[in-house]
């Protein structure tokens, strides 16, 4: 049971940077300015709340590995509507589903980059692209590959220069990503289809030279071919 705390005079008060701070941190400072006798008890209160939210994020994490680990091979057979749906009757949560109820944490993150990808086979551009679009993890990887999607989802509309900058910037993400050469092959042939021969012709210059063993290294002399 608490007992009551001595009210803490002005000069107290004035001189606690900390709990004023906090206060109007929090916008309750004028409310509770005369009331900092239960101010201690709401610290501890705002305290374990967050180690209990970070310990329900860590719970969700575990839980979305868990059931990517069901539906992945669904989307790895090609399964993509059941992917993005689930099987109840073989106890596999859809990706849409573990993304709504588990988005907020990394594997829920990474879900959402395959509902997304499972709409673009399917040929649902929309929904591809808005969930590439609100990717917010943490994964290099991931994070060039929802770049790339979303590039590829512009391109499909036609919106060839924001499709250009986002093939750009999957290629910068990590220096370590194997499809870095893909995705500025992707860059170069998107500037070709608007014109943008000089910009086009840096960026196949740019693959011969550093990833000329790689496919999109072999492929790319038919474009500079086209410039030339």
């Amino acid at each position: 049971m608490l007992t009551k705390r001595k009210k803490l005079s002005r000069k107290e008060i004035k001189e606690d940077g900390l709990i004023t701070f906090y206060y109007k941190a929090v916008g309750l400072y004028e409310t509770h300015k005369k009331n900092f006798l239960i101010g201690g008890v709401a610290v501890i209160v705002v305290a374990a709340a967050l180690f209990f939210y970070n310990q329900q994020k860590n719970s969700n994490n575990d839980k979305a590995n868990v059931e990517l680990a069901r539906v992945i091979p669904l989307f790895d057979s090609g399964m993509y509507l059941e992917a993005i749906q689930g099987n109840p009757n073989a106890k596999v949560l859809g990706l849409k589903k573990i993304v709504a109820e588990y988005g907020n944490s990394d594997n829920g993150e990474i879900a959402k980059i395959y509902l997304a990808h499972s709409y673009a086979y399917l040929g649902k551009v929309d929904e591809a692209l808005a969930n590439y679009e609100d990717y917010s993890g943490s994964n290099d990887l991931f994070k060039a590959s929802a770049l790339a999607g979303a590039a590829a989802c512009y391109e499909s509309k036609n919106e060839f220069e924001k499709a250009a900058e986002l093939f750009r910037k999957a290629s910068a993400v990590s220096e370590e990503n194997a499809l870095n050469p893909q995705y500025l092959l992707s860059a170069g042939i998107n500037l070709l289809k608007q014109k943008k021969t000089t910009e086009a012709k840096e960026i196949f210059e740019r693959i011969k030279k550093d990833f000329a063993a790689t496919p999109s290294g072999r492929e790319v002399d038919r474009y500079l071919a086209q410039i030339e």
